[in-house]
């Protein structure tokens, strides 16, 4: 009856921590501006022209996240995660005060660089959880959180298309829900479970645990992390999982397309802004909310047509052709005449997107043989923001630039996707003509070492 009894805690407890946690993730999510960022910068209230936004303000949100993101993962280690979380849900309160209170170009920069900020500690609200329950727990508490942020943004778009659409409200009046809402996260935030080990820092294992781990789980690679530290810790997941083929072939393509797909986002407002027919109800908000509708279906359909079902190859396959579909929709997007299916094909760029990530995400962390998952997704996503880095300095900056407009920058972001996914759907068709010729050469060299022994 006992050991029912700690089952049952047990299980209560991580439901419990998921729910608290997915809360939060709503709460941070629901900011019914961000479909209309592009709208409010470009709007009366501030000095600036739509040039200096694409040149001089959104970069600066690029760089700063590419700077923060490894600083922030190694300190939300070390200070087992609460603080960070506490800590993205006050800057954001800071980001849409300030963007309620200033009026220039500086502010509007400053900005930015508490937005990568902001970005980057969002780490933190990913890693919690699994510091927090049992790694039996994992699948259902990614999904939760995962959930959770997808109806935040859901519910914010939604709310924004109807706030903006029946005159409720003017595009400025939003940032104060976005205030709010990242007030009452901050308020959530601090109940939220504090955590007494962490994977690297803080890694040794608490009385409860060793005593309710099963045989299998209690092995000896635990005391051995719990012998070397830190820092050697870090370097032995790092070279275990970068020296993995199949790591790697799946980390490349999780960064190429992170990328690609940030930089698709953070522009594609502008792109809206410089239609001549731009319709005099702007649905930004409806398409957002639909994209994060149909982006969590598609992640839903790809986690159950690849749980056992695809092999690897295939996987990859798949990806190599959607990546190149993604890039046909972003050329739909921007090279049409009319916004509305400018709409269309951004919507079904971030539905195929949720897809590919998916499923990427998925064959990354099966590939992985330790408990790594933050650290390689942290680094990888570092290595996504270098290349997002090089594609604006690259396309959109002035000095040392290519200084293209922006329906010419999204013709280079959709050629980039178009790429990849030739390039990859070659490179799979190749290794499997190869591994096919050299089958049966394999298994004759097995039949004559079979006689000669």
């Amino acid at each position: 009856m006992a050991v029912v009894g700690v089952g049952l805690e047990m299980e209560l407890s991580w439901l419990k921590v998921s729910c608290l946690l997915c809360v939060f993730g709503f709460l941070r999510e629901l900011r019914p501006s961000e479909p209309y960022h592009a709208e409010i910068l470009l709007g009366e209230w501030y000095n600036v022209t739509q040039d200096q936004v694409i040149r001089s303000v959104y970069p600066i949100g690029t760089y700063s996240y590419l700077a923060l993101l490894i600083v922030v993962f190694l300190v939300t280690d070390f200070l087992r995660y609460k603080p960070l979380i506490i800590a993205n849900a006050l800057t954001g309160i800071v980001i849409w005060s300030v963007l309620i209170w200033t009026t220039t170009l500086l502010g509007l920069q400053i900005v930015e660089v508490f937005y990568g900020f902001y970005q980057a500690t969002e780490v933190a609200y990913y890693s919690y959880i699994y510091a927090k329950v049992d790694k039996k727990y994992y699948p259902r508490v990614t999904s939760h959180t995962r959930a959770a942020m997808f109806v935040g943004k859901l519910v914010a778009g939604l709310s924004a298309q109807l706030l903006i659409g029946l005159n409720w409200m003017n595009y400025k009046q939003l940032l104060y829900i976005s205030a709010g809402s990242q007030v009452l996260a901050l308020l959530w935030s601090f109940g939220l479970p504090n955590v007494k080990k962490s994977l690297y820092f803080h890694n040794k294992p608490d009385t409860a645990t060793i005593e309710h781990s099963s045989v299998e789980n209690a092995d000896s690679s635990v005391a051995k992390q719990n012998q070397i530290g830190p820092l050697q810790l870090l370097w032995s997941h790092f070279r275990s999982a970068y020296t993995n083929p199949m790591v790697l072939q799946w980390s490349l393509w999780y960064a190429i397309g992170l990328a690609g797909y940030l930089q698709v986002t953070t522009y594609m407002q502008v792109v809206w802004k410089s239609f001549e027919n731009e319709p005099t109800i702007v649905w930004n908000g409806g398409v957002d909310a639909a994209l994060t509708a149909l982006a969590a279906l598609f992640a839903l359909l790809a986690g159950y047509l690849h749980a056992g079902r695809l092999k690897s190859r295939a996987s990859l396959l798949s990806l190599a052709v959607l990546s190149a579909l993604e890039g046909g929709c972003v050329l739909l997007a921007s090279w049409t005449t009319n916004i509305y299916i400018s709409y269309l094909g951004y919507v079904l760029f971030g539905a195929l997107y949720g897809f590919t990530i998916t499923v990427a995400s998925a064959e990354l962390a099966s590939s992985l043989v330790e408990d790594s998952f933050a650290l390689i997704f942290g680094i990888n996503t570092l290595v996504a923001l270098v290349l997002q880095t090089l594609l604006t300095l690259v396309v959109v900056s002035e000095s040392g630039g290519l200084n293209l407009t922006t329906f010419e920058q999204f013709t280079v972001y959709a050629f980039y996707f178009i790429i990849i996914g030739t390039v990859y759907f070659i490179a799979v068709i190749v290794e499997s003509v190869l591994n096919r010729s050299n089958g049966p050469k394999a298994q004759v060299m097995e039949i004559e070492e079979a006689k000669s022994t």
